[in-house]
């Protein structure tokens, strides 16, 4: 993609545009995917997505790649362990957040809810495609991303506010933000097609 307009948010940094090119915007409908998606939006709050980007991969081995199943199983033990780990942020709240969401996600389960089908109902299932041309046009939050983001909250999630839930929305390609100038624009919308 060098000589094409890649959205101008992602820079030059190798390790973003590749994520820019081949995952942002992409529709993501697997429960676990998003669940760690999710969480991983929740622990930028403050950083840039790059910073959590550079650390994903800590992640997925801090955290048992994401199992809800054993992440709320976490003792204190566990949690001092996470809060010495220099591959992940080592903040309490945001520690503790990841386990609160996996709460959250257990309990959508055991009410019989799909976790990817409650995501996308706020979006009716299918990937909103919009056309903005500038990257000032894109909105901070949408009211759908604040329908999402009370939602999760009462069901015990936090790190959900409404500025973090549409910054996952973009991300896991419930609404297509690439700029229309962008080549995965065009991408992203023959994908949300196939839906």
């Amino acid at each position: 993609m060098e000589d094409q307009q890649r959205c101008p948010w992602c820079g030059t940094d190798p390790l973003y545009t590749h994520y820019h090119d081949n995952v942002w915007g992409r529709p993501e409908y697997d429960d676990l995917a998003l669940f760690e998606k999710l969480c991983l939006d929740g622990q930028q709050a403050g950083l840039s997505w790059l910073t959590i980007l550079k650390k994903q991969e800590n992640y997925r081995t801090a955290y048992d790649h994401f199992d809800p199943e054993r992440i709320v199983r976490y003792d204190d033990s566990k949690i001092d362990s996470l809060l010495k780990d220099r591959g992940i942020v080592r903040n309490r709240l945001k520690v503790e957040s990841i386990i609160r969401n996996a709460r959250g996600y257990l309990d959508l389960q055991a009410q019989g809810h799909s976790f990817s089908s409650f995501l996308w109902s706020f979006v009716d299932g299918k990937p909103v495609q919009n056309q903005w041309q500038r990257i000032e046009q894109v909105p901070v939050y949408t009211p759908e991303a604040e329908a999402m983001s009370k939602a999760l909250k009462q069901r015990g999630f936090n790190f959900v506010g409404p500025t973090i839930v549409y910054a996952f929305m973009q991300a896991v390609g419930m609404v297509n933000d690439h700029l229309t100038n962008c080549p995965q624009h065009s991408v992203c919308r023959e994908l949300a097609d196939k839906v």
